[in-house]
Parts: structure tokens; sequence; C-alpha cells
């Protein structure tokens, strides 16, 4: 059994993703972003970095596994199951290039092009334009890859998709279009299509988020190396 730490965002997706594809039974803990949850001492023991999401593995031999960072997670969980990552050793190199590019370059780009546009107190039309042209930047790199290929990496789909698609699946809320990359979109659409997928993606969309408190707004968005500590009481 796995202990799944998790929040409905993209970045929470890509790990649910995975769960779901590979049917492996997992025990769902919530962590409420919004109400500091991440700051609880027990969640960061899991996750230093104060971020889901993170697993807890249980089936293993000795002491429990914990893994945070999404990448790191589903490497893990590829490597561990033999699935959704080939053992041939370039296409594996081919899979954590795209792991890596995934968490260093497309997620941070979209998450700050989420932020400016849905959840900035005032509009800064630069910082919006900055990380919009950032976004459609790696649009563009997946676009060039996605030329004559189904999929990220080899013929078969693996945890490359998996881990870029839930920052394309929100293009619109990020207004950003998807028009003029047509790989893009027939990409997005196959993967959309996928039950387990729409599992993952469905998974915590009725709980109950309410309305961002100011409170909230300064835990998600104005975190500095004492909000860890003023969160705990340390």
């Amino acid at each position: 059994m796995i202990d799944f730490y998790y929040w409905p965002t993209p970045n929470g997706w890509k790990v649910a993703i995975l769960l779901e594809e590979l049917g492996t039974p997992y025990n769902l803990i919530p962590v409420n972003i919004g109400k500091g949850d991440q700051f609880k001492p027990e969640f960061m023991a899991i996750s230093p970095n104060n971020r889901m999401p993170a697993i807890v593995d249980h089936d293993v031999e000795g002491a429990p596994v914990s893994v945070f960072e999404s990448g790191a997670i589903m490497f893990y969980l590829a490597r561990k199951t033999g699935r959704f990552m080939s053992a041939d050793p370039i296409l594996e190199k081919e899979a954590l290039e795209w792991l890596f590019w995934q968490t260093g370059n497309q997620g941070p780009m979209a998450g700050q092009l989420s932020h400016f546009v849905n959840y900035a107190p005032e509009t800064i039309t630069y910082a919006q334009e900055r990380y919009r042209n950032e976004y459609d930047r790696c649009v563009g790199i997946l676009e060039t890859r996605l030329e004559g290929r189904d999929w990220i990496v080899g013929d078969d789909y693996s945890i490359a998709d998996m881990i870029c698609w839930p920052w394309i699946l929100i293009a619109k809320p990020l207004t950003a279009s998807l028009k003029d990359f047509p790989n893009v979109s027939r990409w997005r659409k196959a993967m959309k299509e996928r039950p387990a997928v729409q599992a993952a993606v469905n998974l915590g969309k009725d709980w109950d988020k309410g309305e961002t408190t100011e409170e909230e707004r300064r835990m998600l968005y104005q975190q500095t190396s004492r909000t860890a500590a003023e969160q705990t009481g340390s």
C-alpha cells in the first residue's frame, strides 16, 4: 500500500495519473495547501520542501520508503514496477531528460504564469507577458518533440507524457492558446481520453476548497525561510 499525499492541482495530478495507470492500491491523504497542511511536522518529515505530492511506500522490505518531488516519485515508481519507462538505457535517459525538463522548465514557468494570471492581487502586465512567453516556448519544444511521434519518449506512453500533460491540460485557464500547436493538441486529446487520466484529474474534484483568505494567500504565495517555523511553532 502507498500513502499518497495529494491536493488537486496539476502537480498533484502527475503522480495521481501514474498511480491510476499502475492500478496500485493507495491511501489518499489530502494536503490542503490553503489551510497549511503542508507545514505539519508529520508531512514535512516526508516532504522537507513542504510541497505535495509525496508518497510513503509500505510495500517494501524494512522501513517504509518516503519520496517527495513529483519527478522523483514517478521515477521511483516506474523503476520499482518496471512499467511506463523503458529498460533500454538510451530511452531511460530520454525519459529522465523530459522529467528534468518538466520539473525545471515547463512546470515552474506554467506555475508562475498561473500565479500572475489567476492569483496575483494586481495585474502586472510585464510578469504575465514574461511567463506567457516562456509557457509558449515550452509548448513549442513539446510541439517539435511530438512531430511524427505519438508519445514523448520512444513508441510507448510513459511517465514523460504523464508528467508533462497536466500543465498542458490547463492551457486555457492560463490564458494560453494551443491553436498553433497541432501535435501538442493531438497528444493532449489522446491523453485526456485515457480512463486512468480522467480518474486522476477527478480525484478530489469535489473537495471543498472554500474561498482563499488573506492568511491562506500569505502561506501560499509569501513563504520565506521563517514560514515553516512559524506554522510548526518551532
